[in-house]
């Protein structure tokens, strides 16, 4: 075989490699099956409850937020409430009013605590809840009470106001250190080998999260209504975190989960990720990022 030959052999094995697309992610469900954007569409609507579980630097967990927040919406109309972790829970009034229109973007935006991505990645949600008047609840508690937890644990919350309280969980919070969510972050912050201690009160502020996210969702779910609920997927995924307390709030709740998780490849579901939610979005690891 000449060299000419040779060369047009190895340039057809390597287009032969390639994939003949590239898709920005694939879809599955829990079992590893692909599934059809419109058919998880029409499973979540029946749900109560649906968490989003993003990866917060994530253009297309992002989009994909905005895109089925817009078709449930088509589905439910009025009946579809918006929830997010990214909003604390003693911004609802200033949430509220914005909603209302009682004031413009640069008003609400200099006031309320935002996320350094907002403007690209939450503001379309606010923005379509505004247009379409639909309520947006702020589920997450003040970052403060989070870091006293993470402090000093759950006895730090017993000197706050009534006042104050009105933006947590009720207390005391059910918490149980062997679920796995909570268990996972100490070995996650732990150093094998150099002698470090995790902090115990990690997983803490983490349910104190989790359990007031849960319980804002509870407060504000009507019968018949359901809620969008977008936050960290280690919040919801494995179906524990947020999930966990609220169906401690709401028992017998209708739940359906979301989450997003990067591969290699895309065309099959890793086994680690299996299980992780009702429907598993897969995005190739050299997604951009927004931050």
């Amino acid at each position: 075989m000449n060299r000419t030959a040779i060369t047009l052999t190895l340039v057809s094995i390597l287009i032969l490699s390639f994939r003949s697309d590239k898709p920005a992610y694939n879809l599955y469900d829990r079992e590893g099956k692909n599934v059809k954007y419109e058919k998880m569409i029409e499973k979540i609507s029946s749900a109560d409850v649906v968490f989003f579980g993003e990866l917060h630097d994530n253009p297309i967990a992002h989009w994909l937020e905005y895109e089925i927040t817009a078709d449930l919406y088509k589905l439910a109309g009025e009946r579809l409430i918006l929830g997010a972790e990214m909003f604390e829970a003693d911004n609802q009034l200033l949430m509220n009013e914005y909603l209302g229109y009682e004031y413009e973007a640069d008003k609400f935006e200099a006031e309320v605590k935002l996320w350094k991505n907002y403007k690209t990645d939450y503001r379309p949600l606010v923005e379509f809840a505004r247009k379409n008047s639909l309520s947006f609840i702020a589920t997450n508690v003040p970052r403060r009470y989070a870091s006293m937890v993470s402090r000093g644990g759950f006895e730090e919350l017993d000197s706050l106001t009534t006042e104050a309280k009105k933006y947590l969980a009720p207390l005391p919070v059910s918490y149980d250190p062997e679920l796995k969510c909570y268990k996972d972050m100490l070995s996650m912050h732990g150093m094998p080998g150099m002698g470090a201690k995790p902090n115990q009160n990690l997983p803490k502020a983490q349910a104190i999260k989790d359990a007031t996210m849960a319980h804002f969702i509870s407060q504000n779910l009507p019968s018949g209504k359901i809620l969008i609920h977008y936050n960290g997927a280690y919040h919801s995924d494995n179906y524990l975190g947020i999930i966990h307390h609220l169906k401690l709030y709401r028992p017998g709740i209708k739940i359906a989960t979301i989450t997003t998780v990067l591969q290699d490849d895309i065309a099959d579901l890793e086994n680690e990720n299996k299980g992780l939610a009702d429907f598993i979005v897969v995005i190739p690891v050299t997604m951009t990022r927004t931050y």
